[in-house]
């Protein structure tokens, strides 16, 4: 089989949906499918990509981490015409996505959406963010289900999201994969030295992009609560991003700076020694479809601690692999991070939790894929070359654009009717 992939986020990226596109792109190939993966131009990225098509891009986009493609179709028609794809796997609704759901309808070929993102969560990174902006961003997403022969949801609770907004009901819940075994073994004591933090200390850890929609002036609040009552206890913070001010701030506010360590963006397996380092994971975004990093996490045997919300609910079940929290309570987070200070009240869990991780490892992932794929080509026919002087091309050009106009018009009542 032969996928094309339409992404936003690729290398160097480091985030959910670049690593998920990365993972299902090698496990695909692993298994003989040929894959070609369409992404924005970025600073930094490798020099040699076999089957990886760039296109122009504004880089760090309003301040952010994200770059903002811009999507010139004509540019990639050589590439897709050689490569000649049996179906068309878009991981965004917007930018790049609009071009997948082109060059779908242009060569009348399948498109498969994975909703991987809530994106009414990320607004404030569009100048003018207002709830307005924020139901713009819900319909964009439903809306693009609707040009799609199939979608896929991380998780269930994502599905029954989208099935109560009004999506495409063909949805199908496929969790992101995870290289489960490279994540068992780690060199935590080393990073531990490094950071100067002692063998027998008790370590709450994160990580992940420092981002506001990620919930962290509460997940700091509550941990330098704990820190407070546990003298020995530490902080590991993996990533990098604006809300790192603000949660250093929050330690120094409450005494427990010293025991706050950021490490940065780590990659490899410098990242997997740092899960070794800690004990237990801390959680607390609202702004996941999954949150693959939990998964990551408990492969490395370690429980989580996390707030309820949509796709983590799949992940952490509470007195088992970790424990759920209701809502946003500083106080009770960090009770449940003191409770866990004791080796044998988290030596279950963590037991429970590399269980956990073995449902998610991408190996599967893939294989789900796979059947989501065959079922959406089932109803369409096989890529055919068309001339590209005819009217045959000139009429399935002019089809998308209108597939297009009717997917911006049915967003664009549903502005109207909120007003």
């Amino acid at each position: 089989m032969k996928v094309l992939m339409f992404t936003n986020t690729y290398l160097p990226i480091v985030g959910g949906v670049s690593e998920s596109v990365q993972r299902l792109k090698r496990r695909l190939q692993d298994a003989g499918h040929r894959v070609l993966v369409v992404a924005p131009r970025l600073a930094g990225q490798p020099a040699e990509e076999p089957d990886v098509v760039r296109v122009a891009a504004v880089q760090h986009f309003n301040g952010s981490d994200f770059s903002l493609p811009i999507p010139l179709p004509g540019q990639l028609f050589d590439e897709i015409e050689t490569f000649e794809p049996d179906i068309v796997h878009a991981h965004h609704p917007f930018l790049l996505g609009g071009t997948a759901a082109r060059v779908a309808e242009t060569y009348g070929l399948p498109l498969v959406f994975t909703h991987h993102t809530l994106y009414e969560h990320y607004t404030h990174y569009v100048p003018g963010d207002s709830p307005r902006m924020r139901r713009f961003a819900i319909a964009l997403a439903t809306e693009y289900t609707r040009l799609c022969d199939a979608v896929i949801a991380p998780s269930e609770s994502i599905r029954d999201l989208l099935l109560e907004r009004g999506a495409n009901p063909e949805i199908s819940v496929v969790p992101s994969g995870v290289d489960t075994l490279r994540f068992v073994m780690g060199n935590g004591s080393g990073r531990r030295e490094r950071l100067g933090i002692a063998p027998e200390a008790y370590v709450v850890g994160h990580l992940g992009r420092l981002a506001r929609e990620k919930n962290l002036a509460f997940l700091a609040e509550a941990v330098a609560c704990a820190l407070a009552v546990l003298p020995e206890a530490h902080f590991l913070v993996v990533g990098e991003g604006e809300a790192r001010r603000t949660m250093a701030e929050i330690a120094t506010v409450r005494g427990v700076a010293a025991r706050f360590h950021f490490t940065g963006r780590l990659e490899g397996q410098a990242l997997i020694d740092a899960y070794h380092a800690m004990d237990v994971f801390a959680f607390s975004s609202h702004s996941e479809t999954q949150g693959m990093v939990l998964a990551e996490a408990m492969a490395a045997g370690l429980p989580v601690v996390a707030v309820a919300a949509p796709g983590v609910c799949e992940v952490v079940v509470d007195g088992h692999n970790g424990r759920l929290l209701a809502e946003d309570d500083a106080a009770a987070m960090a009770a449940a991070l003191i409770d866990l200070a004791g080796v044998e009240r988290r030596a279950p869990l963590g037991e429970a939790a590399l269980a956990t991780a073995a449902a998610f490892d991408e190996a599967c992932y893939a294989e789900r894929c796979l059947v989501v794929y065959r079922r959406a080509m089932a109803c369409r026919p096989p890529f055919a070359q068309v001339d590209d002087r005819g009217w045959e091309r000139v009429r399935s050009r002019l089809g998308a654009e209108w597939q297009l106009l009717r997917h911006r018009g049915r967003l664009l009542k549903h502005l109207v009717q909120e007003e």
